[in-house]
């Protein structure tokens, strides 16, 4: 996070706003299930493999689908080159709107699919020698800097600076909560919100400036 420029921060804190809405929206629609945070989905796996193995199929599925949805941005990624960011959000875009056209036919699998496939692409947007350098959809990592910059002040040490990475995990929350009130007050126009919103990161990513 510290080593991109103010344009790619604020790209960065507003997409991590949209895996907020967006897991916030799935957790509420698949029983408490979500759509970008696969660790807490393994430990339901492994939950159920200890008391319910029939109930193994729904994490399973989801973790799955966001494999495959991180394998299909980063091939994407791969080949859009310089506008692999622009590639990466437009090709979340429209897995959004196809999860938005599933929710209005009644086929929630079908919209958990895509929001799943969604979350998991996402994460390639921000990549340095091919390996994500900024995980958008999980907040582990932010958090871990956020308490290494606090302690390395605590001991008048030099340490990361962590106040980007608080303003990413913020960014995360800020989302979160506009979409669970989007879920219980528009539940079939939260979706569409989060597909629009996600083309404006579209024209944001095409007009950072060139990468030094």
């Amino acid at each position: 996070m510290i080593e991109y420029d103010f344009a790619r921060r604020r790209l960065a804190i507003a997409l991590a706003a949209l895996a907020g809405f967006v897991d916030a929206v799935g957790f509420l629609s698949a029983d408490g299930y979500f759509v970008s945070f696969m660790s807490g989905n393994t430990t339901r796996l492994g939950v159920a493999l200890g008391t319910s193995p029939a109930r193994t199929w729904i994490p399973l599925v989801l973790i799955s689908g966001f494999v495959g949805g991180v394998a299909a941005g980063s091939v994407l990624a791969h080949k859009a080159g310089h506008h692999r960011k622009a590639a990466v959000i437009g090709l979340v875009a429209v897995l959004l709107l196809l999860g938005a056209i599933a929710r209005a036919a009644g086929a929630e699998l079908a919209m958990l699919g895509a929001l799943v496939v969604a979350m998991g692409a996402l994460n390639n947007t921000f990549q340095r020698g091919g390996e994500v350098a900024i995980g958008l959809t999980y907040m582990t990592g932010a958090l871990v800097k956020i308490g290494q910059g606090l302690a390395a002040r605590l001991v008048g040490a030099p340490g990361p600076a962590w106040s980007a990475w608080a303003l990413l995990w913020i960014g995360l929350l800020t989302g979160a909560v506009c979409g669970a009130f989007l879920q219980h007050q528009l539940p079939f126009g939260c979706l569409w919100i989060a597909a629009v919103y996600a083309l404006g990161m579209v024209v944001l990513a095409f007009r950072l400036p060139a990468e030094s």
